[in-house]
């Protein structure tokens, strides 16, 4: 095991060599480097006496807290699999997840989806003061070195098929994606960043093991406030945080009166206002637009226009540790300037999905990991994204799989046929458009549905219009999804 690096020996070592460092930041919880590990050690522990053990899924059903770390940690200590779940799903897709990863336990914090779950099978320890006992109460011991090639996150994502699958990370590919990024980054001793994004979504969590990686500091808070966020941004002297568009507009709203010292975040340039609250940095990251393709089975970032800076393709190059490759059908590479699947492998990629061998091998033909997007290698050899091969809307920084909120659709008693479309939108670049048949005789309005939807899907997946049709147009048994974006006004795809 010589050759081994889990995130558990990360975390070790820096408690050696960084003594004095602030690792986590939690409202009024401070940890160091030592005292983290310790609180590792001791989860890990108590996790074991609870039954936990290597492969075993443990699932965190809440809001962004510092205990995600420390059971990513403490499962990487134990050789089992974390899960973050997407605490904003409705009771239905929540139970979906537990019955999918059968955990053996679930950290958990109140809330209505999640106290109707509690049916659940499992082993449940209610975060704030029963998981703190768990801790303190349990006497920390060794472990074997875990294998750093053995999943230790789990991620749900690509909901094409109308359930998404959890992609599995290991630590060899989160420590590879983490090093990746904070060369590009230009990540130094004293980064500190703010979780203030959801941790299970990539986005955030590819960050804040970078922060680890590198030994520095991360802040969490519950989700974004702009207000928040810029109170911690000044009492943390924040390096980075969970930013875009929207989100960059609120925070410097949020500190038009200049009540905040902003200085010490060093992001991309955005606005007139933005760029003279924050120091503008001068990293590829930031200097590209914090740019490039990724998704979830690479770890985060596959490509980084920060690499090709000036490149024909607006995906930039890929990572230092992954190949890519634009291959067709018959899995041969294309020619430079033809379109063809984006494919990948290296040190940054999934294990694959949980327990989803048909998905898995249909993902890997060829060698390769398939992303399920389309892209072109440039002449000058940089990658341009083209778009999914499969639709999929983005509205805001959420990815939105039509297949999904259409078996939401067709759940509803009134609904023949339903098919989904995204619709450009001012504000969250794409928003859900319904295209609903209703059965022979039946009644439904626009807002019940919408309301229907909402109670069986997380709230942004929900349509914002609806609009009624005769027929669904097909291509095969699949609704022609470019007859629907020319009768009903669809738009602004990822890619287009």
């Amino acid at each position: 095991m010589i050759h081994s690096l889990s995130l558990s020996d990360v975390l070790a070592d820096h408690a050696r060599s960084r003594p004095r460092v602030t690792a986590v930041v939690d409202g009024d919880l401070r940890i160091t480097y030592p005292e983290l590990d310790d609180r590792v050690s001791r989860l890990a522990a108590a996790l074991a006496g609870l039954g936990v053990s290597g492969g075993d899924r443990v699932v965190w059903l809440g809001r962004n807290a510092y205990a995600v770390l420390e059971l990513l940690l403490a499962c990487s200590r134990l050789g089992a699999v974390c899960c973050p779940a997407n605490w904003r799903q409705s009771q239905d897709e929540l139970r979906f997840v537990l019955t999918d990863l059968t955990p053996a336990a679930v950290v958990w914090e109140p809330s209505e989806a999640v106290e109707a779950l509690r049916d659940h099978g499992t082993t449940w320890i209610r975060a704030g003061e029963e998981y703190e006992r768990l801790i303190s109460g349990t006497v920390p011991r060794e472990f074997p070195q875990a294998d750093d090639a053995e999943p230790v996150l789990a991620l749900y994502t690509a909901a094409f098929g109308g359930r998404p699958s959890a992609a599995l990370l290991s630590s060899a590919a989160l420590v590879a994606h983490a090093t990746s990024l904070l060369v590009v980054r230009q990540m130094e001793p004293g980064f500190t960043f703010l979780n203030n994004g959801p941790l299970f979504h990539v986005g955030t969590m590819m960050f804040c093991l970078a922060t680890l990686q590198i030994g520095g500091t991360n802040v969490f808070t519950p989700a974004f406030d702009p207000g928040e966020v810029c109170r911690l941004i000044d009492a943390e002297r924040v390096t980075q945080a969970f930013l875009f568009g929207q989100m960059i507009d609120a925070v410097a709203e949020a500190n038009a009166d200049g009540k905040y010292d902003l200085s010490s975040l060093r992001f991309v340039s955005h606005s007139a206002e933005w760029d003279d609250m924050i120091t503008v940095d001068d990293s590829p990251w930031c200097r590209s637009k914090m740019g490039g393709y990724g998704q979830t089975e690479v770890g985060g970032m596959l490509t980084f226009l920060g690499l090709a800076e000036g490149g024909a393709g607006f995906a930039g190059r890929p990572s230092p540790l992954v190949q890519v490759r634009i291959l067709g059908p018959d899995g041969g590479e294309v020619p430079a300037g033809e379109v063809g699947e984006i494919c990948a492998r290296g040190k940054t990629l999934f294990s694959g999905y949980f327990a989803r061998p048909d998905l898995n091998a249909e993902k890997t033909k060829y060698g390769w990991h398939h992303t399920g997007d389309l892209g072109r290698r440039e002449p000058d050899g940089t990658i341009t994204f083209v778009g999914p091969k499969l639709r999929m809307i983005k509205s805001g920084a959420e990815n939105i799989y039509p297949a999904e909120v259409e078996r939401a659709l067709k759940t509803h008693p009134a609904v023949a046929d339903a098919a989904v479309i995204g619709v450009p939108d001012p504000d969250w670049h794409q928003a859900v458009k319904a295209v609903v048949v209703l059965d022979a005789g039946a009644t439904a309005t626009p807002d019940e549905l919408m309301e229907h939807v909402r109670t069986a899907l997380a709230a942004y997946k929900r349509p914002r219009h609806v609009v009624f049709a005769d027929t669904i147009p097909k291509r095969g048994f699949t609704p022609d999804y470019d007859a629907l974006d020319e009768a009903h006004g669809g738009g602004n795809y990822p890619g287009s």
